[in-house]
């Protein structure tokens, strides 16, 4: 006879300690990744840290750039940087909806089982 090996469906509470776990290292992931955007427009765009925090801010978001970037070496961290952002936002939205997914899925599943 089949003998289910699939466990039941977590309780809301160990969902939702999961969800904000996976909202914490998504905040620490953008952290990281805006301060190698501040740190790259600053030293080499030659641009002053709040305009940096500003320009970084909004090529991560995917709003575009704000400063216009007039050395060399800072166009091209600015392309780098701007191709870096577009799979640090995807994989952020991969953190954060992975527990959902993972939860609907197992819902899913169980509720085929019965």
């Amino acid at each position: 006879m089949y003998e289910s090996k699939h466990q039941a469906l977590a309780p809301r509470s160990v969902f939702i300690r999961r969800m904000l776990w996976n909202l914490f290292i998504a905040c620490l992931l953008l952290t990281f990744c805006l301060s190698i955007g501040i740190l790259g427009y600053h030293f080499t765009g030659d641009i002053p840290w709040i305009d940096s925090l500003h320009n970084a801010s909004m090529i991560l978001s995917g709003m575009g750039p704000v400063v216009e970037i007039k050395s060399v070496g800072g166009k091209v961290f600015s392309s780098f940087y701007a191709l870096f952002s577009g799979i640090a936002f995807i994989t952020n939205i991969g953190i954060v909806l992975a527990p959902m997914a993972h939860r609907l899925y197992h819902r899913l599943h169980v509720e085929e089982e019965n």
